[in-house]
């Protein structure tokens, strides 16, 4: 499985998907109709379609790609309300109550999936432990501090500690008890059997493309002609399927961060741990049937920022090994995390006038309890019943402070990536690739995406993106094109890996030299 760039594995692949069998479901073969339409088979989604399946709604859910092969198959799996350094920016943000507000709905998600686990006895290596955000520097301190006096501010339980199980050399660190982390897949494999078992239909490989709202009710066309005819739309497809060229776009950017799984040579001394200094590394264990791993996370960058993506893992491998040693690197995979302008995901209706046509995206890095929290509350407006974290969560709200700001160079930096990448000209040609490698090149006096496998076959497409035409990057750690404006993500042969973006990129003819040779 190894061999690559510091004993990498040669191919990005996540330990959940890989460590057990997914169920496969038919693509929508006809139109459909429904009580309320799912889009996207994550933890939002299908811990929302559980809901509203045990509520006696019927429940349709709809899949681009693979069951819980998406971002909910790429996550640490950490389940804490303990989101970093985020209380104190919170207070500041939105005051002392939208502050606790957030934290109530995160804890209700905690106790949520501990109440399935526990009820259903899931066997999905649930473990309680205690999480901790670290520095490594005296004048860090401070800011560990700070974060403990919103705790006290918002009656949360926490300590501040001096010293921490981990061999990092910390400073300090803020401690939250009683934490978790589990198998995602194992738990949500059991709760999509439950919502099956109560009549939810679910159907993979089944694009979304458009939601729209009919005389009060809504209807959901996919790439394929279908239609499922509802009430009530839900998007929790990671990034919305819908207002794909409007002001929510605007509002959200998208960054990737890295995970290696290690087996080490010392024994990992228990809890969670995040970083607060740079760079950046999360860690936390996960048993596996041939011993224990170490998850290491980190190397956070736009995505495609860059297109050595390989030396972010190598980099996370390198730390593992300062830590614990490494007797292999198991496995290697990255997740896309969404963000909203003021750090607080976005769920509900992105649209008033549209209240049956609703959202939920912008879990930054917290998508167990933050995705949860997002169900219960779709579940709540779905059947038309009151939340109390509904207008905290709004899609629809906008502070001048942070959003004016983070919105102005957020689309500033889009606007840049956007000419650069126009006005860029590609030093590279097809013919100068050898196997496995890729690159933007010039075919024929124009930019094209060009990859050759490690068979020699060329593979061409357009490097325009098809959400809003900015230009991809060559991603050599994943082997995909991605768009560096709004994260849109494309496989060697221009599929879709993940959107905004809906169409595939186009396919570009091989130069008959390179037919020839191949």
């Amino acid at each position: 499985m190894t061999g690559g760039k510091a004993g990498l594995p040669d191919t990005s692949l996540s330990y959940w998907i890989e460590s057990g069998p997914l169920p496969e479901f038919a693509p929508l073969a006809e139109d459909a109709e429904a009580d309320v339409a799912i889009v996207g088979a994550g933890i939002t989604g299908l811990t929302a379609a559980w809901l509203l399946a045990k509520e006696g709604a019927r429940v349709v859910v709809l899949e681009a790609s693979r069951v819980l092969r998406g971002t909910t198959g790429h996550t640490t799996a950490k389940v804490t309300t303990q989101h970093h350094l985020i209380y104190d920016e919170l207070i500041n943000h939105f005051g002392r109550d939208n502050a606790r507000l957030y934290y109530e709905a995160n804890r209700d998600a905690l106790e949520f999936i501990r109440g399935r686990v526990q009820e259903w006895n899931i066997d999905c290596d649930w473990a309680e432990e205690d999480a901790y955000v670290y520095v490594t520097e005296k004048r860090s301190v401070e800011k560990l501090e700070k974060e403990l006096r919103a705790y006290d501010t918002l009656g949360i339980a926490g300590e501040l500690a001096a010293e921490i199980p981990l061999p990092v050399g910390a400073a300090a660190a803020l401690v939250k008890r009683k934490q978790a982390r589990f198998h995602p897949l194992r738990y949500m494999r059991r709760l999509l059997d439950e919502a099956v078992r109560l009549g939810a239909r679910v159907h993979e490989k089944t694009t979304a493309v458009a939601a729209e709202a009919e005389s009060g009710r809504a209807v959901v066309r996919t790439a394929d002609g279908r239609r499922v005819r509802c009430k009530t739309v839900v998007a929790a497809s990671h990034y919305p399927f819908i207002n794909l060229t409007g002001s929510l776009v605007a509002r959200l950017h998208v960054d990737r961060s890295c995970v290696v799984a290690i087996r080490p040579k010392r024994p990992y001394p228990g809890g969670m741990y995040i970083s607060a200094d740079e760079p950046r590394r999360s860690l936390r264990l996960a048993n596996s049937p041939d011993g224990p791993l170490v998850l290491i996370g980190g190397e956070n960058h736009r995505t495609g920022a860059e297109e050595d993506t390989l030396r972010r893992y190598a980099a996370l491998a390198e730390y593992g090994e300062r830590l614990f040693g490494v007797e292999s690197v198991a496995y290697r995979w990255s997740a896309q995390d969404i963000i909203t302008t003021d750090k607080v995901p976005y769920v509900g209706p992105p649209d008033k006038d549209k209240p049956n046509i609703l959202v939920a995206t912008g879990y930054r890095k917290w998508g167990m309890t933050g995705g949860t929290a997002a169900a219960m509350l779709l579940a709540d407006l779905a059947l038309y019943r009151g939340n109390k974290y509904a207008e905290l969560f709004s899609p629809a709200r906008f502070h001048a402070d942070p959003d004016l700001g983070k919105l102005v160079g957020t689309n500033a930096q889009v606007a840049g990536f956007f000419l650069a990448g126009k006005l860029t000209a590609p030093d590279r040609t097809p013919e100068s690739l050898g196997p496995d490698e890729g690159a933007v090149v010039t075919l024929n006096g124009k930019r094209a995406g060009a990859y050759r496998d490690s068979k020699g076959v060329l593979h061409l497409v357009d490097t325009t993106c098809t959400h809003l035409g900015c230009e991809v990057r060559w991603n050599a750690g994943e082997r995909t094109w991605d768009c560096p404006c709004h994260g849109s993500r494309f496989d060697y042969e221009g599929n879709v890996v993940e959107g905004p973006a809906l169409k595939p990129l186009a396919r570009l003819e091989t130069p008959k030299a390179d037919q020839v040779n191949a």
